[in-house]
Parts: structure tokens; sequence; C-alpha cells
């Protein structure tokens, strides 16, 4: 982080430098400043140089902003090791063959590609972590992993999915509970 704004820092310098006639000295360390808080939010400017500071949340700061928003949540203490886990509740929904198979291939290639637009949406809005096909040609076609409070709003954004609606996949969703911040492997 520190390279990254002190490489900012020698920019802003480079450039202010290149129009010294129309800038003054107030000018540049206005300049200088308002590049460095760009950098991020999680430094500080003291005295020109820059100081990083990270402040990671606790396990209780992340439990009680979900919990405010309606997220269900509880506490999983490993027996072993004695870590403390924080359990979230997401929404899987299994997307399933729909009765409405029959469309010619111009108009399921375009379904599919309102489908990836509306796939690429909820994840771009945070609603949807994750969502994939499944590797065989079943009943069911794919999943998608809703990050949302509740099981209606899970409901309602699979649902407005183009394919749901033309009637080529229907919906199934189950509450599925995941540790907070614990990446796929």
């Amino acid at each position: 982080m520190k390279k990254l704004a002190v490489v900012l820092l020698f920019i802003s310098f480079f450039f202010a430098c290149n129009q010294e006639s129309k800038t003054t000295i107030s000018d540049k360390n206005e300049t200088v400043k308002e590049v460095s808080n760009k950098v991020t939010d999680s430094m500080v400017i003291q005295s020109k140089n820059v100081i990083e500071k990270v402040v990671p949340k606790t396990i209780k700061q992340i439990k009680d902003e979900l919990n405010a928003k309606g997220y269900k949540t509880f506490d999983y203490v490993d027996k072993e090791t004695k870590d403390t886990v924080l359990m979230q509740q997401y929404f899987m929904a299994f997307l399933k063959k729909g009765p409405i198979r029959g469309q010619n291939e111009e108009e399921a290639a375009e379904l599919q590609k309102l489908h990836m637009a509306h796939l690429k949406k909820m994840y771009d809005l945070g609603y949807a972590d994750i969502s994939g096909p499944f590797g065989d040609d079943g009943n069911m076609r794919g999943i998608t992993i809703y990050n949302v409070p509740t099981l209606k709003m899970a409901d309602s954004l699979a649902n407005s999915d183009p394919m749901v609606i033309a009637g080529r996949l229907e919906i199934e969703i189950h509450p599925w509970w995941a540790g907070k911040g614990f990446p796929l492997r």
C-alpha cells in the first residue's frame, strides 16, 4: 500500500511540475492531499506521510451488522480447536428443468444470454455469491447461492430470472448455512 501511495504521489508531482507556470505551491500540496486521500479509505495523512491504518472488524461487529440487516446467524464453536465460527444463513436456489423447453435454438440462445446477464447482475449487486451449472444433463441444471436476509427476497430474485419467467427453468430454494468468510477450495 505504501508503495502504491508513493507511486501516486510521484506521478502527481511529475504532472504538477509540468504545469509549474500555472500552479502555485499551495495548489500542488492540495493536489497531493487529494490524490493521497483517494488511494484508499484505510489510509491516513499525517504531516505529509502516508500511514496505513487497517482496522479489521471483530466477529461481534460483523454479526451485529448482519443481524441489523435481518440476516440469521449463529456462533459455532469447534470442539477440537475451541475456535468460534460465525455461521450465516444463505439461500441455495436449485435451477431445475422447467415445463416449457420447446424453444427453438435462437430463442434458447437469447434466453441463455438474458439468464447470464441476470446472474451477473445478481453477483454485481451483491445478492448472489456464486452461480454455476451442473456438469451432467440431468433435471437439476445448476445452483445460485443468494446472500440475502430472507427466503422471500431470494425467491423473488431467483424467479426474476428470464429463464424462469419463460418456463425453461424452475426454482427450488433451501436455506443453507455457511461459515462467514470461508472461501471455496
